[in-house]
């Protein structure tokens, strides 16, 4: 009996916690808000309220921290070899300048403030990282992910992943006194060994374990394998003296070389966002809620700072790389948050002790709001960046009076499905031109960076100003039967080169079509369009086993993009 009474007390604070998480995630979602700041806001009142058995439980803190572990597993799923080689520049180009800028920026008004060198340059370092979790669920969303601003900002993400676990094995080095210089060595060196050794057992060992799972139709065992992968490899580099978080990254890589990673997706994601849930949570409870009361006007002063800092040095990284002054500006205002990595570094002994708890419970607080914040501020920065294409552009008439517009390729109608068109038209460096009545997506679609201008292709006038005549393909994304019925055979005359095509739902609707001379498309891919781009490259002579490349990139991206809906 005394055993079941120590489980019972054991499992009580946890059972408080998930009700309590529970009621937080809800009402956090009801007002628009990031479940995160939710968890956080719920840790702070619990650390207030000092209710016994869960502020000071160490089974709350175990699985804090194994909520980390899970979340670089989960990166670590994202990051295929051949991902890392496809975006390489950006990744290890543009990632790096970013954080860089970032760093030197906030590290400069850390030292403003007054604080040491190191404090400076840890929290400078810390702050440039923004929030994987946000800003992947805001991509997907809207329906970035395949747009110049969606593509870049996923890879810095991804190498800011990966200088936050460096971040916290610095931290590490902080902790227990070593010289610091060496210890980051050593561990770079560990870490590349680790590399390699991930990258050979995941090829050797893991890919021909889950073939065997596979063919005995097993499911339950996959999720045994998830976790044992992640588990075992944070204690293989515990073993080595780097943190379990790069181990769990790690084993992430392993199985995302192999064909079962959106399986594995699939099986983890609840672990990873009940037990991340716990970590914000846990969080908030090391957070002194009289410190928080006390320096609240430096908790927005110091927000609005973070937001600003970080908009003008990502968009000065944009512009070294040569991007737009408005795609600067919407990356700028996209990845402005601080990162919930922020509450790893920051909660970390080690680190407190440097710059101090107050500064500490400060920063955790601002990046908290800036959390929050980032639904609003994207839009911003989205609408700015289309102000800005507009002003700098011909307006919407003058460019349908164009004669000269190029390319093989006209779009009516750029909703996602025109979006996906126009983004398989880039990938394969393809010309197009396009067109969009309504006044909303048109200025989605301008901020986004897409060539389109307002009109609406049931007007015959505009017609030759669009240069249909010079085109081989005229796609209608979201046709209607009767007026194309009408219109159909007067372009069939005026331009007899011109293949007509429309995306329809189904087959019956399909028949409709192909009655009056137009190709029909039934259209279920996800993402949307992705049916039509492979007809359109098609036709265009792209090799299909390059079409088959990139369409194998946009399912791998649509899964991830739906985990990231449903985080």
């Amino acid at each position: 009996m005394a055993d079941s009474h120590v489980i019972l007390s054991g499992l009580a604070p946890v059972i408080v916690l998930l009700a309590l998480g529970v009621v937080a995630a809800v009402g956090s979602r009801a007002l628009g808000l990031s479940p995160i700041v939710g968890y956080l806001v719920l840790g702070l009142i619990l650390s207030g309220t000092r209710i016994d058995g869960v502020t000071q439980n160490p089974t709350i803190a175990t699985l804090a921290e194994l909520g980390v572990v899970f979340l670089l597993f989960d990166i670590g799923l994202h990051f295929p070899l051949a991902h890392v080689r496809a975006q390489a520049r950006d990744i290890f180009g543009f990632g790096p300048l970013q954080v860089l800028l970032g760093t030197i920026a906030l590290g400069a008004v850390a030292l403003a403030f007054g604080l040491s060198l190191l404090a400076a340059v840890l929290i400078g370092a810390t702050l440039a990282l923004s929030s994987t979790a946000v800003v992947a669920r805001l991509i997907a969303e809207r329906h970035q992910q395949n747009c110049p601003v969606g593509l870049t900002a996923t890879a810095i993400l991804i190498f800011q992943d990966v200088a936050a676990i460096f971040l916290l094995i610095v931290a590490s080095a902080l902790g227990t006194g070593e010289a610091m210089l060496p210890a980051i060595g050593l561990a770079v060196l560990k870490a590349a060994i680790a590399f390699g050794i991930a990258v050979l057992l995941a090829r050797v060992v893991v890919k021909p374990l889950f073939d065997l799972i596979a063919r005995g139709h097993n499911e339950e065992v996959f999720t045994a394998m998830a976790l044992l992968v992640a588990l075992a490899a944070g204690w293989a580099t515990g073993v080595l003296g780097l943190s379990l978080t790069l181990g769990a990254f790690l084993g992430g890589m392993i199985i995302a070389e192999t064909p079962y990673r959106a399986l594995i997706q699939s099986e983890i994601k609840p672990f990873r966002g009940l037990l991340l849930g716990f970590f914000f949570i846990w969080v908030g409870l090391t957070l002194e809620l009289a410190t928080l009361l006390q320096y609240w006007p430096a908790v927005i002063g110091i927000a609005l700072l973070l937001v600003a800092v970080k908009i003008v040095s990502n968009a000065a990284a944009s512009l070294v790389f040569r991007w737009s002054v408005p795609g600067s500006t919407q990356l700028g205002f996209l990845l402005a948050q601080g990162s919930e990595f922020a509450f790893v570094i920051l909660s970390l002994p080690s680190i407190r002790a440097v710059v101090g708890e107050p500064v500490s419970a400060v920063l955790i607080a601002a990046v908290a709001l800036s959390l929050a914040a980032t639904p609003t501020l994207a839009e911003a920065g989205r609408q700015i960046a289309g102000r800005m294409r507009r002003q700098a552009t011909p307006r919407a008439d003058q460019e349908l009076e164009r004669r000269d517009a190029g390319g093989p390729v006209f779009i009516a109608g750029m909703g996602s499905t025109g979006h996906t068109l126009a983004d398989a038209l880039t990938e394969f460096e393809i010309d197009y031109a396009a067109i969009e009545p309504d006044d909303r997506r048109l200025r989605e679609a301008i901020a986004d960076g897409y060539k389109v201008a307002f009109g609406d292709i049931a007007d015959p006038r505009i017609w030759e100003p669009l240069a249909l005549h010079g085109r081989k393909l005229s796609v209608i994304t979201a046709p209607t039967f009767e007026i194309a019925r009408e219109l159909a055979p007067i372009a069939h005359a005026r331009f007899p080169d011109l293949q007509q095509v429309a995306v329809v739902n189904d087959e019956a609707a399909a028949v409709q079509y192909r009655s009056i001379g137009v190709v029909p498309i039934v259209d279920r891919s996800m993402p949307s369009g992705l049916d039509l781009a492979v007809y359109v490259l098609g036709q265009l002579g792209v090799d299909q086993a390059r079409i088959g490349q990139w369409m194998r990139r946009q399912h791998e991206r649509s899964l991830s993009d739906g985990a990231a809906l449903a985080a």
